[in-house]
């Protein structure tokens, strides 16, 4: 595993380092491990470099967090466990996204083309048989398979390196958070799908559980709890992480929409819009709908999954979300939901200086400013 600073001023910074070196070393070594195969295989590899950089290592900076809440060491050389966790964490993630931008047809990720784009424009390169999306969605299910594998590999070494109570903690969050993370995509895909309701509070539900299932937990609760569990948390301690952890996760969520409508494409790394043309029917979209009048409910279903949206479109949805109060509802329902897992630390209990880095990092996190 690659050297860090061991005494930090900041740990959670040197956690990110750590776990970005080990993400980059558990990819290229079971790269070369593979090399006995022939040369083409390492297209798999050379796409996944492509994704390493730029992540902001989110899920690892949480676990950690609650690693250093429960007592966990600052000192990484006495904490491998934990830059091991983070990074099957953030391998997971890129499963994730490399199987989230196929089915949502997204072009781009941090700023590059998505994977199976990547892959296409590689078939298309080499003049290959049949056709470069036929080969770029295979290859991208592929690479998420593979990264799963991976993911999984890393958690486990995290986890057989602890006592058997923490491993058995651990083991069952892992479980809980793969599994829900692809039960929470089928939810996605189906709310994408479905007709919309006669009655409006049945889609805002529905959005509602997307985001708990799909992301919340997976981006927040899940690694906090994780991290906790592997530093010897008691059932309590655990519940109270979780306390913390979903709400905030909603609220980067919310975030998360608001910047796929709003957001500047040099920060996101998607262009403007890009949730409107993946159809993503989340709580802002749907919240509009509910309110707008027949001429807006018009403008929305027309805007969302039409992958050729135009900028003037983009602009008039924008308009549309502000002039029916939508954006304002959202906003403060992350004002809201970020309060109470501030409260939540607070009544945690924890000890300085992880109660300050925990309250820190919430803040970053739905701020984007880490």
């Amino acid at each position: 595993m690659s050297a860090s600073p061991t005494s930090p001023a900041d740990p959670l910074r040197s956690l990110r380092e750590a776990v970005s070196d080990r993400v980059r070393t558990t990819v290229d070594e079971l790269g070369g491990s593979f090399q006995d195969i022939g040369p083409e295989v390492a297209d798999l590899f050379d796409v996944a470099g492509t994704m390493l950089p730029g992540g902001k290592r989110l899920r690892a900076s949480f676990a950690a967090a609650g690693w250093f809440a429960l007592g966990g060491p600052d000192d990484l050389r006495r904490a491998p466990e934990i830059v091991l966790a983070g990074s099957g964490l953030e391998l997971f993630q890129l499963a994730a996204l490399v199987h989230d931008d196929l089915i949502d047809g997204s072009l781009t990720r941090r700023g590059l083309p998505a994977a199976h784009r990547q892959f296409s424009a590689l078939h298309d390169e080499r003049a290959m048989l049949d056709t470069g999306e036929h080969f770029g969605a295979a290859g991208a299910v592929l690479l998420g398979d593979l990264l799963l594998v991976a993911a999984a590999g890393e958690l486990q070494h995290a986890l057989d390196r602890l006592p058997e109570s923490a491993r058995t903690a651990g083991r069952q969050i892992v479980q809980r958070m793969m599994a829900e993370v692809t039960v929470g995509q089928y939810l996605d895909i189906y709310a994408q799908s479905a007709p919309w309701s006669a009655d409006p509070a049945l889609d805002l539900d529905r959005a509602r559980r997307v985001i708990r299932s799909k992301s919340a937990r997976y981006s927040v609760e899940h690694p906090l709890t994780l991290g906790a569990a592997m530093a010897g948390a008691a059932a309590t301690e655990l519940e109270a992480a979780s306390r913390i952890g979903l709400p905030l996760g909603e609220a980067f969520q919310l975030r998360d929409d608001v910047l796929g409508v709003f957001g500047d494409p040099d920060v996101t790394g998607k262009p403007a819009g890009d949730d409107l043309r993946e159809g993503k029917r989340t709580v802002l979209v749907t919240l509009a709908m509910t309110r707008a009048d027949a001429a807006g409910v018009d403008l929305l279903r027309a805007a969302l999954g039409n992958a050729d949206l135009d900028a003037g479109t983009v602009a008039q949805v924008r308009e549309l979300l502000t002039g029916t109060g939508a954006l304002a509802s959202v906003e403060e329902l992350i004002g809201e939901r970020t309060e109470t897992a501030l409260a939540a630390i607070d009544a945690a209990g924890y000890a300085e200086p992880a109660r300050d880095r925990l309250r820190t990092l919430a803040r970053a996190a739905i701020s984007r400013s880490f």
